[in-house]
């Protein structure tokens, strides 16, 4: 891996915040990254580490956790997670505040596919919510 992987990723996501529409955003931001080689994106929560899986490699970028020392795992909530999804795309919520939604609803990690256009959110006990997202034309 080389350092040009993390710039070639770095650019994508200031261009496509640069040009990102608050509806509908993350359509967009997936569709430029996924033409960036961008396979598949993992997040961990609360820890905000996600990692990125490219045609080159792979990369981890750490955020900044939502919480930290021993807290207990909020219950997996599909129906509250579905709300937080649903105000994320009407463009009603910043990107941590859609973090936080989704670790209240029980989300521990979520992995977008790219390829298939899906999000599948898991909870503790490996309960599931996908999601599919349209394709940005």
């Amino acid at each position: 891996m080389t350092h040009s992987l993390i710039d070639h990723l770095n650019q994508t996501f200031s261009d496509a915040m640069a040009n990102r529409p608050a509806v509908g955003g993350f359509p967009f931001l997936a569709e430029a990254l996924r033409r960036a080689g961008v396979v598949r994106n993992l997040w961990e929560l609360p820890s905000c580490q996600s990692m990125y899986v490219t045609n080159r490699g792979t990369v981890i970028n750490q955020g900044t956790p939502l919480v930290s020392g021993m807290v207990e795992v909020p219950n997996f909530d599909q129906d509250a997670l579905i709300a937080v999804i649903r105000s994320d795309q009407a463009g009603h919520t910043t990107f941590p505040e859609f973090l936080q939604g989704a670790w209240s609803a029980g989300v521990v990690h979520y992995d977008v596919d790219f390829s298939a256009r899906t999000v599948s959110y898991y909870g503790s006990l490996n309960e599931v919510y996908v999601e599919a997202y349209p394709e940005w034309r």
